[in-house]
């Protein structure tokens, strides 16, 4: 490989700005750590007049309830359903009942008109819990990282310890909005960034989880 690839390859790597990934802690190269929490999404429009009240007081309680910031992230992802058209084509072509088929082939017709005029999305919600080493004062702050670049045991604990207990929290009270959360784990995160990295263009099930692969495939 030339030194000019080389060069090319470190700073794509940089960009990242991730050290590495320690269990469900994302540490920096600029000396802060995050934890992910993944959110299930309701659809606040179905919900009745009393629903909605609920909802909107207890997403009142949680933020008064805050002790830390947090980010609200919302991810969109076109979705490609042309293997959906073609898995309805198959049915209404294997099919022996040609009622059956014939709805099939109204309903396949339907999808593919209606996706001509609207962008199907999937949204994805997590809520971002960051830490900062000077959290626990000057005395207490830690180098993120040590010599050659690896992870300071020290501040992984630390970070670890502040980022969960934040996250025990905001667990709480986002069951008393009745949404499913969880915290992303290691290789979830690992496939998350590759994901974002990569513009959607790669398969997930390619990515190793092994943070140390490469995380923006170079074109």
């Amino acid at each position: 490989m030339s030194k000019s690839a080389q060069k090319i390859h470190s700073s794509t790597q940089k960009f990242t700005e991730i050290a590495d990934i320690i269990d469900n802690t994302v540490i920096y190269i600029n000396g802060n750590a995050s934890l992910l929490i993944e959110v299930t999404a309701s659809n606040f429009a179905l919900l009745s007049k009393a629903e909605q009240d609920a909802k909107i007081y207890s997403y009142a309680s949680l933020l008064n309830s805050l002790t830390f910031p947090i980010q609200i992230l919302i991810r969109n992802r076109r979705v490609d359903i042309t293997s959906y058209l073609k898995s309805l084509e198959a049915q209404e072509n294997q099919t022996k009942n040609p009622l059956l088929a014939q709805h099939i082939k109204l309903y396949r017709n339907f999808v593919h008109e209606m996706i001509k005029v609207n962008v199907v999305l999937n949204k994805t919600f997590y809520v971002v819990l960051s830490y900062n080493s000077l959290e626990g004062g000057i005395g207490g702050a830690k180098q993120a990282l040590g010599k050659g670049g690896k992870v300071n045991p020290d501040f992984a604990a630390s970070a670890q310890k502040s980022l969960l207990a934040k996250a025990e929290s905001v667990h709480g009270q986002l069951k008393k909005l009745s949404l499913a959360a969880k915290t992303l784990e290691k290789e979830e995160l690992v496939q998350l960034f590759y994901d974002i990295y990569n513009n959607n263009t790669i398969d997930p099930s390619q990515v190793d989880a092994d943070i140390k692969a490469t995380i923006v495939k170079q074109q």
